[in-house]
């Protein structure tokens, strides 16, 4: 059964609105970072992480962004340009404003943690009027972030594209980012968030993001199918609930609850998970796939990832999750 309706004939398949940041990843891992001396620099920020997926994967894909005048600025143009991104609409801040960093902490595969440095970024400073109309209009698919939600003016320029988006018939997913430290308060993060999802055809989050969504729901033993019949009764057609190693859920406008088989990893850190599984299933979805088979090619992409060093660098082509699968069902990957 077809959940959502792409619109055909238009420039581009996928483009992301929101967070370009730099990642540096520990080079010394199982080790806190109180000991790490080096680090590796890898573009960064979960829709820029989703657009180079979605790009990987051979969808053409374009994004609107903010990105400061300085070397790390354009170390994200070009590393976006040599991905196949169309950046025509990132546009470089002229205000002082400075990339955001990610410092990335690897004590073990499943003790990780990030130190983000988030004052005065530049992808923050993205105003309205640089969002195009005409790209939104010419293309299938719009990934907003929650952490764009955060301040203005980003927070309504994300809002204008969100409008674009509905008045073109354009799908809107929404990937609900949820960083506590890039927000003024519970309260306010709950008020944008449900502004943002009441629009949205898509919304893909964990448990943890949904409940920052339901800082004034009655919804106290965090039951999922409450959270998501919420969503499917405004514009949503699927909402995916993330948890962990547990595995997902994606709960459909039908009444439908939806789960696939997950895939070994040999684990190296956690993040980049959510991303690398929401662009794998995204280009399930936008292909005409079932939800569950989009969801297990999800799942491998996210294995693909989680078992690199790096988040952007290791998003992987179709070929590449394909073969990841088949080795899997092989019984050549186990856990580990």
């Amino acid at each position: 059964m077809t959940y959502v309706s792409f619109p055909a004939d238009r420039s581009f398949d996928f483009t992301a609105i929101g967070r370009l940041c730099i990642d540096l990843n520990a080079n010394e891992i199982n080790r806190p970072m109180e000991q790490t001396m080096t680090f590796t620099k890898y573009v960064g920020g979960s829709p820029a992480n989703i657009a180079i997926g979605m790009s990987r994967l051979g969808l053409k894909t374009a994004f609107i962004g903010k990105i400061a005048d300085d070397q790390m600025g354009r170390f994200i143009s070009g590393y976006l340009r040599d991905n196949g991104i169309d950046t025509g609409n990132v546009v470089t801040d002229k205000t002082g404003a400075v990339t955001g960093l990610a410092f990335t902490e690897i004590k073990s595969p499943t003790d990780c943690s990030i130190l983000m440095y988030r004052d005065n970024v530049a992808d923050l400073k993205l105003s309205p009027n640089e969002v195009s109309e005409e790209l939104i209009a010419g293309s299938k698919m719009l990934l907003i972030s929650g952490t764009a939600l955060a301040a203005s003016p980003s927070r309504e320029a994300v809002f204008l594209a969100l409008d674009y988006a509905r008045k073109h018939g354009t799908v809107v997913v929404f990937d609900v980012d949820y960083r506590p430290y890039t927000w003024g308060s519970p309260e306010e993060t709950a008020i944008y968030y449900n502004l943002a999802a009441e629009k949205s055809d898509i919304i893909v989050g964990t448990r943890e993001e949904f409940d920052s969504m339901e800082r004034f729901e009655r919804n106290p033993r965090r039951i999922d199918r409450y959270t998501a019949d919420k969503w499917l009764n405004h514009s949503a057609s699927i909402v995916i609930i993330k948890h962990g190693k547990e595995g997902s859920i994606a709960y459909t406008k039908d009444g439908l609850e939806h789960r696939a088989k997950s895939y070994p990893a040999k684990v190296v850190k956690t993040f980049g998970a959510g991303d690398s599984y929401a662009a794998g299933f995204l280009y399930g979805v936008s292909s005409g796939w079932t939800i569950e088979r989009s969801m297990e090619f999800g799942s491998a992409a996210a294995c693909i990832v989680i078992s690199s060093h790096s988040c952007s660098d290791a998003m992987p082509t179709a070929e590449q999750v394909e073969d990841y699968i088949k080795r899997c069902d092989r019984g050549e990957i186990t856990a580990g």
